[in-house]
């Protein structure tokens, strides 16, 4: 097994796959495509799994896409997700986006699916890497470094964005609530300003907190 930095603890990861089908009666073309299938996901199964340990990652648990999905994410709480889907990877993908509204992680999805439109709808979903006929061993924690990085990228950018539109809020109230100050009171810009400022500190509440709650008072007594 490779080593890992020790100053930090091993990659939590959930691998999901695909529900597996029920079997249907022996001696069908049905039943052999079915039981091809069950010995693919065996071989990608164990590739991913090789390829995890190797790394030095923590495979925390194997759950199969259904609707109990969103609950087991709720309680492993894994770093990353990994989809492992020979087919039917929207379908996966689909459970995979419910588990992790509320709480966004890098999602790695091995597929055999070469559709675009299932590579744009997987994107879309929020996928960080896209393999498709590439679950090798040796292959697995190169694409798991290049999605992690790309994640940590886009929530970087999201949380700049989310950070700029809260800071035009705040100027935004704040401007409110200087104009309802001039106005009652009739006071500069700087002295509402001001005075909003001393009502801050004295308060131990952010400038925009104060704003806000003078706006509310203004709105209910009208």
């Amino acid at each position: 097994m490779k080593s890992r930095d020790q100053s930090s603890p091993p990659l939590r990861i959930v691998v999901v796959f695909s529900a597996t089908p029920g079997a249907s009666r022996p001696g069908t073309d049905h039943d052999r495509d079915h039981d091809q299938a069950q010995a693919a996901q065996a071989r990608r199964s164990t590739a991913l799994r090789i390829g995890l340990l190797e790394s030095g990652y923590d495979l925390v648990a194997s759950l199969p896409a259904d609707v109990f999905l969103p609950e087991r994410i709720a309680q492993l709480q894994p770093d990353l997700i990994i989809a492992d889907s020979e087919s039917d990877a929207r379908d996966v993908l689909e459970h995979i986006v419910i588990a992790t509204r509320d709480a966004r992680r890098p999602i790695v999805l091995f597929t055999e699916d070469d559709a675009p439109s299932s590579m744009d709808a997987a994107l879309e979903a929020g996928v960080s890497a896209y393999i498709v006929a590439g679950l090798q061993a040796e292959r697995v924690k190169p694409v798991l470094d290049v999605a992690l990085a790309r994640f940590r990228r886009e929530q970087r950018l999201l949380d700049e964005l989310s950070d700029t539109r809260q800071k035009l809020l705040d100027r935004k109230v704040l401007d409110r609530a200087k104009g309802l100050l001039m106005a009652r009171h009739g006071l500069s810009e700087e002295q509402a300003y001001a005075r909003l400022r001393t009502l801050a500190m004295n308060k131990n509440l952010k400038l925009a907190e104060v704003a806000q709650r003078l706006i509310d008072v203004e709105d209910l007594l009208g």
